[in-house]
Formats: C-alpha cells, sequence, structure tokens
C-alpha cells in the first residue's frame, strides 16, 4: 500500500501550505510532473489499477513529493480532470480568438481538438472514467467547455456573422458533434487528414443538410 512518506527538498518547501497550491517555480514543475505522469498511468491502465508509487515512478519523483499535492489517488485523479480540461482550452483557444469570423473559429476549433485528441489520446479514457470515479468533474468539463462554444456562438451572432437565435442547444449539438468527430479522427483514425474532417463539419454547420442545387 503507498504510505505517505517525510517531504524533502521541494516537497519540504512546499510543507504547511494548507491549500497545496504550490508557492515555488520548483513546486509548480513538481507539481505538473505528476499530472503529466498521472495522465499516461490512468490512460494506459484505468483509475483502478492505477497507483500513487506508479504515478511518482513516471514522474521521477519521490513517493513523499505526491503527498505534498495531494492527499489519495482520487484527489490527484479529480485534479487530473480539470488539468487536461485547461490543457485543452488553452490549446484551443488562442487559435478560434484569431479566427476572422465565427463560422471559420468553429472549424479551426474543431482541428485544433482533433490534433490534441491525436496527441492526447488518454484524455477520452480519463474523461470517460470521471463519470463514475468523479462525477462532478466529468459534468463540469463538458459544460465548461460548451460554455466556451455557447460564448463564441453569441459574439458571433452579435457581430452578425451567424444567426441571431443561437444558443445553448446550438452549442451542445456542436460540442457533441466535436467529441463523436474526436472518437472517430482523433482515436481511432490518425490517417484521416483533420483539415478535411473539419471542413466537412463546418461545412454542415454553415450550410446544413438541405440540398445543395
Amino acid at each position: 500500500m503507498d504510505q505517505p512518506h517525510v517531504a524533502t527538498g521541494d516537497a519540504a518547501a512546499e510543507a504547511g501550505n494548507p491549500d497545496k497550491t504550490p508557492r515555488t517555480e520548483r513546486g509548480r514543475r513538481t507539481l505538473r510532473k505528476l499530472l503529466d505522469a498521472a495522465a499516461i498511468e490512468f490512460g494506459e491502465r484505468g483509475f483502478h489499477d492505477a497507483s500513487i508509487s506508479a504515478i511518482t515512478r513516471r514522474a521521477g519523483t519521490a513517493l513523499g513529493s505526491f503527498y505534498t499535492y495531494f492527499d489519495s489517488k482520487d484527489e490527484i485523479f479529480q485534479a487530473l480532470v480539470r488539468y487536461m480540461s485547461e490543457q485543452l482550452r488553452d490549446h484551443v483557444t488562442p487559435l478560434v480568438q484569431a479566427a476572422p469570423d465565427e463560422i471559420s473559429a468553429e472549424r479551426i476549433g474543431l482541428e485544433s481538438f482533433l490534433g490534441f485528441v491525436r496527441e492526447h489520446k488518454e484524455i477520452y479514457r480519463i474523461i470517460d472514467e470521471a463519470e463514475f470515479v468523479d462525477y462532478a468533474s466529468y459534468r463540469r468539463h463538458y459544460e465548461t467547455t460548451v460554455a466556451r462554444v455557447r460564448q463564441r456562438l453569441e459574439d458571433g451572432a452579435a457581430r452578425g456573422e451567424i444567426r441571431a437565435d443561437v444558443g445553448e442547444v446550438h452549442a451542445w449539438a456542436i460540442g457533441g458533434m466535436n467529441v463523436f468527430l474526436g472518437m472517430r479522427y482523433g482515436l481511432w483514425d490518425e490517417d484521416a487528414d483533420i483539415a478535411e474532417i473539419a471542413r466537412v463539419a463546418n461545412d454542415l454547420l454553415a450550410n446544413g443538410l438541405k440540398r445543395q442545387d
């Protein structure tokens, strides 16, 4: 069984910090290493078979360092869901913000999401497991992701780039489409041209399923 060790080095420097937020850059690096290692461990083995000792071995950190930032495997898993959501947000947001209009922003957003999934395939397993391990984190991931889509849509509508009545249902429809396209062309098919996938999906958003004359 994994047991906490006495903190040493950078772990000791963070001791006495009740909310466990790293106070030093070294501590922040250690925390990122633990989260990156946890992503691999949970992604490969799943929550129940993963272990704290394996996470610290992958991270190249002392076991005691883990307990400087987390009290349990459940706690690092919860933090990991937030961390991966934030990584996805930080990857996609600058690209969509630079788009010339809202329709282009959705194409660029989907294309960048597909690229992110190919580089971080573990995200699907981790988010799927969160439904059963930490439902609040699972729901928060999707709600915050779709909230960003909705904000983009409403901003585009305000600029007159898309229809004026966009709202929650439209945002969830786009979010759902992106999730399944990510599964199909991010996880299952690495040979598909993600730019073309995004183009086809974007044409559907822009023009619907009406017959093209």
